[in-house]
């Protein structure tokens, strides 16, 4: 098979000979992918690639966290990219052999551009690349002060006017958003917020993150008593400070509101608490935006040039609003208000939902002695928290970390996998779940519980990041609901009246308690609150595939909607996901930011189209 360069000169690319190597079949696509590059040869380049191929590009080569898939989109994007990011250098990772295995060679890759360095992972299959991932990892010239490059610390020598780490510590959050502005302003100071603070951080971006609350990790505490983390510790760690070997593997809500305060104070991050956001607008003439907040009762304005709304993508509560609940006699809440199980003992408690947060409160509030019903409303998706650790143990598991997959390594390696195909991937390990659990099932289903798997029985992960919801993660609240313990009815509610919930059918609960665990809306809700309606639609829906999925309508997208990544909405941007996504893709997105702030010119390649506002 032959290309044609545009100098004139035909390169032969030979098919991989059956008696080569992994090792030997990704040298020779690296090396023919490198001179296609380097010649500007695009045709060259996509014949690499097989006729069904994904290349997943996290801002090193797009300014942005996109999905080309199939050569036409490859051949597009290099068109457009190729001659300002002039990569050179693709090579199989120092210390990295390439592996092979059911027809798939894989390697883990580096290479440089034309601002930064890159990493990133390639998948071959008859020689040519089914999945190519391509990252930004640092910057170069404005790397991160740390390893061999750390600060020093002390100030060596004689100096009258020598002052402490702590007196520049203290003069720096003095002055940052009153005497000198932030260069970016982070709106939430949850686990988003704050990972996403250490990075700019570390990067010399002058930042400021506020939040409400009075203390970092309050977020956590205020949440009803029993929460923990439903994923495992090896899946939870922060950028930076990994959480230490005795660290509990589901860590109690309190336990990581310690451990997000101690991050703040260490990672030296400016965290104004106690502080509201009470609007926002952009200034088109000054570049900037004027956001005016109150900060323990003290009203200021700032101007920073970019608006960070790690406000969480559950974070903006969806009350319904039944006929009759400003009838009803009893208290009404929703799950994220709900203070917890005490005050309820003895008493009749409605919880309206059926996923995480409902199951977890209807087991609370059951062991504090209450009497609870649980109304589902649709089907949900249930994994025991032992199966769901079993489809993680490759990648985030003490196994996994004893065998040398670092967290960096488990992140790129599941950043690897398309979400076109991540289905494929997925189901199987679903498909045996139902399988190993079918007795699980069998007694959730004859108590009367609607289970599911996903539109396309792919399973929990999928459904999390086309929906954010739709899924329970068992640690124990279903057993109640398959002996009974919990009462459960399967029904719309119709309306409530002084001291009941009324279903459709006409069956009354009656309820000195109704918590509404009916989860959340869509981050740009807060934009709308902040900065107006017109902007929340210009930014459009956030979180989803576009995956045509039950609550996630289509078109397909590739990516997450409007997160990490240049919005329809110039300087404004989206933060948010588990303790997970919140680590890993803080980094691109402070990469995304600290280029603009070093004036790097950050052209953006294939935008998202905006179709949904909410």
């Amino acid at each position: 098979m032959a290309a044609e360069t545009e100098d004139g000169m035909t390169q032969t690319l030979q098919r991989p000979s059956g008696t080569q190597t992994p090792a030997e079949r990704v040298q020779t696509w690296l090396e023919a992918f490198q001179t296609a590059l380097t010649a500007r040869d695009v045709d060259a380049a996509v014949e690499l690639f097989a006729a069904t191929c994904f290349w997943r590009d996290l801002v090193s080569f797009t300014w942005n966290i996109t999905t080309a898939e199939g050569q036409d989109a490859v051949r597009a994007r290099l068109a457009e990219v190729l001659d300002r990011v002039d990569p050179t250098g693709f090579r199989v990772a120092d210390g990295e052999a390439p592996t092979g295995a059911d027809g798939v060679d894989e390697a883990w890759i580096e290479f440089e551009t034309s601002v930064g360095r890159g990493r990133g992972h390639l998948r071959l299959t008859d020689g040519r690349a089914w999945t190519l991932l391509t990252t930004l990892h640092e910057l170069t010239g404005h790397e991160e002060r740390s390893g061999a490059h750390r600060p020093r610390g002390a100030e060596h020598g004689a100096n009258k006017e020598r002052r402490t780490w702590l007196e520049e510590r203290d003069a720096e959050f003095a002055e940052l958003g009153r005497t000198r502005q932030p260069y970016v302003l982070v709106i939430g100071g949850g686990q988003g917020g704050i990972a996403l603070g250490a990075r700019l951080r570390q990067l010399d971006v002058p930042t400021i993150v506020v939040d409400r609350y009075e203390r970092p990790g309050d977020q956590w505490r205020s949440r009803y008593k029993s929460l923990c983390l439903h994923d495992p510790v090896w899946y939870d760690h922060l950028p930076y400070l990994p959480f230490p070997a005795n660290w509990p593997v589901f860590a109690p809500k309190d336990k990581i509101a310690d451990w997000l305060e101690m991050y703040v104070r260490v990672m030296e991050i400016d965290y104004w608490s106690s502080t509201t956001v009470d609007a926002a607008s952009y200034d088109e003439a000054a570049g900037t935006w004027t956001v005016r907040l109150t900060r323990d009762g003290e009203q200021l304005t700032m101007h920073p040039t970019e608006l960070v709304f790690a406000t969480g993508m559950s974070g903006k509560a969806r009350m319904p609003h039944f006929p009759g609940t400003d009838r009803f006699r009893g208290e009404q809440q929703h799950s994220s208000a709900h203070p917890g199980p005490e005050a309820y003992r003895g008493k009749r408690v409605v919880v309206v939902g059926s996923n995480n947060s409902a199951h977890d409160i209807c087991a609370a509030l059951w062991e504090n002695g209450a009497d609870v019903t649980m109304v589902q409303r649709s089907s949900t998706h249930i994994v025991t928290s032992h199966s769901l650790l079993g489809t993680m143990e490759g990648l985030y598991s003490e196994s996994a970390a004893a065998a040398g997959v670092t967290t960096t390594k488990a992140d790129l390696t599941f950043a690897s996998l398309p979400y076109r195909i991540m289905g494929e991937f997925q189901k199987p390990l679903y498909d045996q779940i139902r399988i190993d659990d079918a007795d699980f099932y069998a007694r959730l289903e004859a108590a009367g519980f609607q289970l599911d798997f996903g539109d396309d029985d792919s399973g929990l992960f999928l459904k999390y990041l086309r929906r954010g919801s739709g899924y329970y993660i068992d640690v124990g609240a279903s057993e109640l609901i398959a002996d009974g313990s919990v009462h459960l009815v399967a029904g719309q509610v119709r309306e409530l009246t002084e001291d009941a919930v009324v279903l459709e059918d006409g069956t009354e609960l009656p309820a000195d308690l109704v918590v509404y665990a009916t989860g959340y809306d869509s981050m740009n809700g807060w934009v709308a609150d902040l900065v107006d309606q017109e902007t929340a639609d210009r930014l459009g829906k956030v979180w989803g595939l576009g995956s045509d999925t039950t609550k996630d309508p289509g078109p397909w997208e590739g990516e997450q909607r409007n997160m990490w990544k240049p919005t329809a909405v110039p300087h404004l941007w989206m933060h948010g996901g588990n303790l997970h996504q919140s680590r890993h893709y803080s980094l691109y997105l402070a990469l995304q930011l600290k280029a603009r702030y070093e004036g790097i010119p950050t052209p953006v390649s294939e935008p998202a189209a905006v179709h949904h506002t909410s």
